[in-house]
């Protein structure tokens, strides 16, 4: 059984509001795998929960199901449960059960059930204002579509709009987070987790490191009958109607190609329908979509693997599937896969570095507002400037200008040099502070500037501090 982790301030909040014994209708959502059922069974282990986890089927099979749940919290040795009729007479039986006592209904997969049940929604909306308002009934709606969840059960347009009492958006781990599953490993072995798994609890378990990385992404996912090896097929299949079309078009992201007009090109289909699937993958959480932090979304805007797993996945195992097939891939692994690992790590480390000034640093020189990463054209040279990290002032124009070098070798002088080149070209600041993040340490030029106060350095060891 998976041990659980991190989510204390979830826990926290979820559990006041059950002490204080009022109406309560929790609205948790994000992407799947994200651990969002964990958080809530994590929370119903100690109390009375009525738990129903809708399916992706009719309406008739989820009444079954719902009707299921309600007998076993009523009679859990009963061996043939009765049905309920119909939905009014299965919420009026949990309408009933609250009355005796605080109790929990947890729907799990809630889209799933409005799908199949399209007016679940009104009579969930009905009974609250009539009945559950006044009772002691403690509801949880959770789903992984967020843009359903977002738009049809917390947006205006929603019959349960304003119903909620609170909502948690589960997102996945940061890289500290991450650490927690494996305090043993190093700074390094931790961050090549991260990297992998982006931070998405089942994907830590399932990929379940014990002495050795390598070995365990050897057994659980460079392997035919390794979980992992799967996923992202088992995922596509099991959200998409097309999963050949979205896998062509995630992989050619994988590969590259982040620009609509580059991904139209490379998949063979419309830009209209490549913006619809695009726009699909986005609601999953595998894709995202990035403009240069301070601009606005126009023809700069490209799209990214949000889910940093797919990314591991579709880096690696297409390109050797051959020799994963017929079980060569230990000899093959160390120069075909392992010795791509720190450039794989330049993006994700470039996630932490962002998610340390966020979360982690102390005494930064700037009210933190935003945090991104900015492109655009030095018209002096005529070419394409990128800068890692840009850190905006929630008033005034101080900067924060920010390098991510995730390489064997120490960073010297001369990057920060072109940072400060790199923030002339950017130009919104009328003045900066540079930070330097290193994988491997820093040369004594480079330090030396940083006792001068030029330059905030930043290594590996110290984010994990």
């Amino acid at each position: 059984m998976d041990t659980f982790y991190c989510r204390e301030e979830e826990l926290r909040k979820m559990n006041a509001r059950y002490e204080d014994g009022e109406f309560e209708c929790i609205i948790i959502y994000g992407r799947r795998r994200v651990g969002k059922t964990a958080l809530i069974n994590e929370f119903c282990k100690d109390k009375p929960t009525i738990f129903f986890s809708a399916l992706n089927t009719t309406g008739g099979e989820n009444l079954e199901s719902l009707s299921r749940a309600i007998m076993n919290y009523e009679r859990p040795d009963a061996l043939l449960p009765p049905i309920f009729q119909n939905y009014d007479a299965a919420l009026n039986e949990i309408t009933a059960l609250s009355q005796e006592k605080r109790m929990v209904f947890v729907i799990d997969e809630y889209p799933y059930l409005a799908k199949a049940k399209p007016a679940i929604s009104a009579m969930l909306q009905h009974i609250i204002d009539h009945k559950w308002n006044n009772s002691r009934l403690y509801l949880i709606l959770c789903g992984s579509s967020m843009s359903f969840m977002e738009n049809q059960v917390l947006g205006q347009e929603s019959p349960l709009y304003g119903r909620r009492t609170a909502q948690f958006k589960i997102k996945p781990l940061d890289y500290k987070e991450t650490a927690v599953f494996h305090p043993e490993k190093s700074c390094m072995d931790n961050a090549l987790i991260y990297g992998i798994t982006g931070g998405i609890p089942h994907y830590i378990n399932k990929l379940n490191v014990k002495s050795d990385i390598d070995e365990a992404l050897l057994t659980n996912l460079f392997d035919r009958s390794g979980y992992l090896y799967e996923e992202p097929s088992n995922l596509l299949k099991q959200e998409l109607r097309e999963p050949a079309v979205y896998n062509a078009i995630i992989r050619a992201i994988a590969e590259g190609s982040s620009h609509l007009n580059e991904i139209v090109t490379k998949v063979g289909e419309t830009s209209g329908a490549c913006t619809s699937y695009l726009k699909t993958l986005i609601d999953l959480g595998i894709v995202k979509k990035e403009t240069p932090i301070t601009e606005k979304p126009g023809k700069k805007t490209i799209y990214l693997l949000a889910d940093s797993y797919f990314r591991f996945w579709y880096r690696f195992v297409p390109a050797n599937i051959s020799a994963i097939d017929s079980g060569r891939i230990r000899k093959s692994y160390q120069k075909r896969i392992k010795v791509n690992y720190p450039d794989f790590m330049g993006i994700t480390f470039e996630q932490m570095c962002r998610d340390y000034l966020l979360y982690y640093a102390d005494g930064l020189p700037i009210d933190l507002n935003e945090i991104g990463q900015w492109w655009g054209t030095d018209a002096k040279k005529r070419k394409q400037v990128q800068i890692d990290i840009v850190g905006t002032p929630a008033e005034g124009r101080e900067y924060i200008i920010g390098s991510c070098k995730y390489k064997n070798e120490k960073i010297g002088l001369d990057e920060l040099e072109l940072i400060r080149d790199y923030a002339s070209v950017f130009g919104k600041g009328s003045r900066y502070h540079y930070y330097i993040f290193s994988k491997n340490g820093f040369t004594e030029g480079l330090l030396e500037a940083a006792q001068n106060g030029e330059v905030k350095l930043v290594d590996l060891e110290e984010m994990y501090k």
